[in-house]
């Protein structure tokens, strides 16, 4: 008589819980929060300790009380320093990051209780310039997993609604970027006679619009940092006008909270 010895799959959760505000949290996803017994969150290392309390308040917020859950922070892997690398380097360096991150993710699923349902809390929405989703990929490639994903209100849909503009102009198209490829892609646009439409820039440690604003001077700008959270900043007007202020005022940000989480739109006026 024979028996069947595979595994059941691992429930996963991936769950978008907005940028920052616990009020970001939709129905769908305070049903998942409520079904998960155990969270995995990347431990960055004290200066970003607020992300995982802010984290931990969400839960809080909309988990039932008498639910249990708890919390397992897992070391994140050193990723490099991407500024310094060119395309191929930083796309390699990623792709590493990502498989480190797997390994460790992998060694903490394997250890808990075979039914136990896993989380990830995504910052903003899991389909936008985040890893989540590659990286429950690349466990579902050793563990057998069942993956149900929820999507989340990201960054720049708060800094629209914190702005109170559009983002397009009527008929124009939105184009979505990093602060690593702004400035190639807005010159090189602007040379063809391309038009982006308002360019949204993600992921920009150096708020890369700097080296536009000479170029570029009357391009409008809408930056906010912390959009959601209750120390949020917002500043817009000319690029050449605001620029410096904004330099500034991120320096000064990351220095009093050890991290800093912005989001910028662009248009050309």
């Amino acid at each position: 008589m024979s028996s069947d010895t595979t595994p059941s799959p691992r429930r996963i959760e991936v769950i978008g819980i907005g940028a920052g505000s616990p009020e970001h949290v939709t129905g769908e996803a305070a049903a998942a929060l409520a079904a998960v017994d155990v969270f995995l969150v990347a431990d960055k290392g004290a200066a970003k300790d607020e992300l995982v309390e802010v984290r931990r308040a969400i839960c809080e917020r909309w988990i039932p009380a008498e639910r249990e859950y708890r919390f397992v922070t897992v070391p994140d892997p050193k990723r490099g320093p991407d500024a310094d690398r060119d395309t191929a380097q930083y796309e390699k360096g990623v792709r590493d990051w990502h498989a480190a991150r797997t390994d460790a993710y992998v060694a903490v699923i394997e250890a808990l209780p075979p039914d136990a349902v896993v989380g990830f809390l995504v910052w903003g929405d899991p389909a936008f310039y985040d890893s989540t989703i590659r990286i429950v990929d690349a466990i579902g490639e050793r563990i057998p997993t069942t993956v149900h994903v929820v999507p989340g209100i990201s960054a720049f849909q708060s800094l629209a609604a914190a702005h109170g503009i559009v983002l397009h102009r009527i008929g124009e198209p939105i184009h979505i970027t990093t602060g690593r490829r702004l400035v190639d892609q807005w010159r090189t646009a602007g040379a063809a006679g391309i038009d982006l439409g308002t360019v949204v820039v993600m992921l920009d440690g150096h708020l890369a619009c700097q080296d536009l604003a000479a170029s570029d001077p009357d391009a409008l700008i809408w930056w906010g940092a912390y959009v959601g959270m209750p120390q949020q900043q917002l500043r817009s007007g000319r690029l050449g006008d605001v620029i410096g202020e904004l330099i500034a005022l991120r320096a000064e940000l990351k220095a009093r909270h050890g991290w800093v989480m912005d989001v910028y739109a662009l248009r050309r006026p």
